[in-house]
């Protein structure tokens, strides 16, 4: 592809100074002329720049489907980058959570052994209360069931009785 724009500016610049005629008779390059502000182009020339045109234009796009690669490329690791920081980001959620859970399920289990333990205590109270409250209890009606008969059996009565003959 450079090959013609190579070969297009050397013939350009090794024009001959003197003058050529050319179509219409009129003279393309005079003495004391700058080449770039000649007259009208040859069409040799019109081909050579079309072909620069078209150079440049496929160049730019070479360039621009590079960059747009380019582009994709960095976007699709991006979002590869970001997927990873979401799921390392998921994952420590996860792993803090279960430490959260597990220390929350150790504090109400020890919480519900401190309060298991306390009423019991309470209920080992009251049932040892109740023991001698019972005890007391049956002394005194058992004391007073036998000091209220007014019938006592015969088991219960000692008598000495001696038989003479």
């Amino acid at each position: 592809m450079g090959s013609l724009f190579c070969a297009a500016q050397k013939k350009k610049k090794k024009k001959p100074e003197t003058e050529e005629p050319v179509m219409g008779g009129e003279t393309e390059v005079g003495q004391g002329q700058d080449w770039d502000k000649a007259g009208p182009l040859l069409p040799q020339d019109k081909e050579i720049e079309a072909a620069i045109k078209i150079q440049a234009w496929w160049r730019g796009l070479l360039v621009r489907r590079t960059l747009l690669h380019a582009a994709l490329r960095t976007w699709i690791i991006q979002c590869w980058w970001r997927g990873v920081m979401a799921r390392g980001l998921a994952k420590r959620r996860r792993a803090m959570l279960l430490l959260y859970s597990r220390e929350e399920r150790a504090v109400v289990k020890l919480q519900a052994r401190v309060r298991m333990w306390r009423i019991r205590r309470c209920f080992c109270r009251a049932r040892a209360a109740a023991c001698i409250i019972q005890a007391y209890w049956r002394w005194y009606t058992d004391r007073t069931r036998k000091s209220d008969s007014k019938h006592t059996p015969a088991e219960q009565l000692e008598i000495d009785i001696k038989i003479l003959v």
